[in-house]
């Protein structure tokens, strides 16, 4: 058997571990595990210690498919939710469940974060404004909330530096992850002393910063590679958080392509480019990329789960849908990130006696792209505004998401034929971090982000102008 890397994805929802053939890409398998994501009313949180038994079934059942022994294994890198918060303990045991991206319980506090600094302030420091997702705004919340716990914690990390560090046994993290804590500036590349001030957070803390997603932070330990069953000592790299991995997975970044616009539709949909220019736009979040270039990005809360409620609750297929003619319907069942709108909930309007079930369901999918398009167009230059957009995520393979992202973009699409793109960054990054080569070169060489492309369809101005002006009505009630 050839050398093989593993990427892993852990996500808000499952644990992904795809085995990948090192010299040319080719994905062997992917293991999968799911995870438990509990709260109500906001809440949103996951045992960590979950995540790593995750992983480890995941990298068990990727193996075993794949038919590669774990001697194979030259490497191994974690792609995370990111902004999560986790608290441990001197021991390294968590002191509380991970605060998750989609809790929107912190929104008073992220308010209240903005109003301190400024918005000119934060976008200078950090690229981005505290939302209530940004890891900045859950510790504040914790420190308000349970200070007892705050006061505990010898260690806060991301989800992905817990899992690194439970791999290489050391606290490690990377500029892109790093980037949407809100507490690394992304100017200076280092943690601002100015805002662990502000949030009374101690450096010692934190983990270190690594040089790169793909940077080798260590070697897999003993405990760890008797739990995978992989080698001792093989490579660890840093890792990054899932945007960042699926950026490298599509070979974007300084050894590949930039300022080409991605959407990506999952339990979020998101919208980035990799631009040599550093980002300060207060709609967007400011990101570093894995691999020093950087990632502006627009991120809504609520995308496939929440059109597959509507669907749940219509008795429909998520596919038995038309487009929703008169009617508008704003899915934001989680509150939103984009537009910062914590506290909204999902609106309907424009009902008529002649209002079909499926043109609802279609209206959910019009509303749900409508949001994320419409953070697409916040992105600075120079991302190309006639490039295709490449659609990934679990909703780039369903017919009616891709049918309505072209019909209210009006540009052409690409589709990867690779559809597991987190892991597969993480895997390249696990491949820089074993051999030393630029991971986006490497994910460029195994072709991963290429796929179909599909012609443009004339634009749906009517359908984006109604939706537009709903929301524009609608905001002032939303924020209430």
């Amino acid at each position: 058997m050839d050398q093989v890397v593993i990427g892993v994805d852990s996500s808000t929802q499952s644990t992904k571990a795809a085995v990948v053939d090192a010299a040319s890409g080719r994905l062997l398998a992917v293991g999968r595990a799911a995870h438990t994501v509990s709260g109500e009313a906001g809440a949103r949180e996951s045992d960590p210690t979950s995540w790593w038994g995750a992983l480890a079934d995941a990298v068990a059942a990727g193996l075993a498919q794949s038919g590669a022994g774990g001697h194979a294994v030259t490497g191994i890198a974690v792609a995370g939710q990111q902004h999560g918060l986790v608290v441990l303990d001197g021991a390294g045991r968590p002191l509380r469940p991970a605060l998750l991206w989609n809790d929107t319980r912190s929104a008073p506090q992220a308010a209240a974060l903005t109003a301190r600094l400024g918005v000119p302030e934060w976008l200078e420091r950090t690229g981005s404004v505290p939302v209530a997702s940004m890891t900045a705004s859950k510790w504040q919340w914790l420190r308000e909330n349970e200070p007892h716990t705050a006061d505990a914690a010898a260690a806060v990390r991301l989800p992905h530096d817990f899992l690194t560090e439970r791999l290489a046994g050391v606290a490690a993290t990377d500029p892109g992850d790093a980037s949407g804590t809100c507490w690394y500036n992304t100017a200076t590349g280092a943690y601002d002393p100015r805002l662990l001030e502000l949030l009374g957070l101690d450096t010692a803390l934190l983990p270190t910063v690594a040089a790169t997603g793909a940077a080798r932070v260590g070697s897999l330990t003993a405990s760890a590679a008797a739990a995978l069953g992989l080698p001792e000592g093989i490579a660890v790299a840093a890792g990054t958080g899932d945007n960042m991995a699926a950026a490298v997975g599509l070979g974007l970044g300084g050894a590949g392509l930039l300022d080409h616009p991605v959407v990506s539709l999952g339990t979020s949909g998101t919208v980035f480019a990799a631009t040599r220019a550093r980002p300060a736009v207060a709609a967007l979040a400011g990101f570093a990329a894995a691999d020093g270039t950087y990632l502006p990005l627009g991120c809504t809360l609520n995308c496939t789960l929440a059109v597959d409620r509507v669907a749940e609750l219509l008795g429909l297929d998520r596919e038995d849908a038309v487009p929703g003619g008169e009617a508008v319907l704003l899915p934001y069942l989680d509150g939103e990130r984009t537009p910062d709108l914590p506290g909204a909930a999902g609106l309907l309007t424009g009902l008529r006696h002649a209002t079909t079930s499926r043109q609802l369901l279609g209206a959910a999918y019009e509303g749900a792209v409508f949001t994320v398009l419409r953070a697409l167009d916040a992105l600075p230059g120079p991302v190309d505004a006639d490039a295709p957009l490449r659609l990934i995520g679990g909703g780039a393979q369903g017919r009616m998401w891709v049918e309505t992202v072209r019909r209210l973009s009006g540009r052409p699409v690409v589709l990867p034929r690779s559809t597991e793109l987190v892991a597969l960054g993480a895997a390249a990054l696990a491949a820089g971090a074993a051999t030393g080569e630029d991971p986006v070169a490497v994910a460029t060489a195994w072709r991963t982000g290429e796929g179909e492309t599909l012609a443009p369809v004339e634009r749906d101005h009517a359908t984006w102008d109604r939706v537009s002006a709903t929301l524009d009505r609608a905001v002032p009630a939303l924020l209430t």
